[in-house]
């Protein structure tokens, strides 16, 4: 049996966050798959959801426009954070996915970023055996797996991932694609 990828965004993803729970909402109770956001999806899950993942899909933007345009082209495809998050975020086409399941990683993409969002996430699937990583915890709140490419940072949230640590983050980013490239 294969394990199932549970989220927004695509399956053939270049750069996927992921979250300990779906948005609160009937329809994530009951999804068994990747589906692209569709028709305004992201403004429904923050009208219902509240502002908690309003924050998540926010710093989302914000990290993929922060980072290395030398190895992601997230940035030149639109003039600001806010629009790309209204015209390409985890939309068809879009490399983006946001996963409410635990990572799957294929050892054959390394082209895939994995991010996992909150250190207690991480841990979780570690100790859940969800997880096969070999992380260098770096501080408190950075841990980064060079093999698999897997960074866990703070949670998708203004003051935990602030804009000083989003450049931290693309600077491990661009830490991970060097390390790829030299190997």
């Amino acid at each position: 049996m294969t394990e199932q990828v549970v989220g927004l965004g695509e399956y053939d993803f270049n750069v996927a966050v992921y979250v300990a729970k779906a948005p609160p909402m009937p329809y994530f109770e009951t999804l068994q798959s990747i589906e692209p956001v569709i028709n305004e999806q992201i403004n429904t899950i923050n009208q219902h959801c509240g502002n908690g993942w309003r924050k998540v899909f926010n710093v989302y933007a914000k990290v993929l426009f922060a980072l290395p345009s030398e190895h992601y082209s997230f940035a030149k495809q639109a003039d600001s954070w806010q629009a790309y998050r209204d015209k390409f975020l985890l939309q068809n086409n879009s490399k983006t996915a946001l996963l409410f399941s635990a990572p799957i990683i294929n050892g054959t993409n390394k082209n895939q970023l994995h991010i996992i969002a909150g250190r207690t996430h991480a841990k979780n699937l570690l100790q859940q055996g969800k997880l096969n990583a070999q992380f260098n915890w770096l501080d408190d709140e950075f841990a980064i797996d060079t093999t698999n490419h897997i960074i866990v940072c703070p949670y998708f949230d203004y003051r935990q991932l602030s804009n000083i640590k989003i450049a931290r983050l693309s600077a491990l980013v661009a830490q991970l694609k060097n390390t790829k490239n030299r190997s």
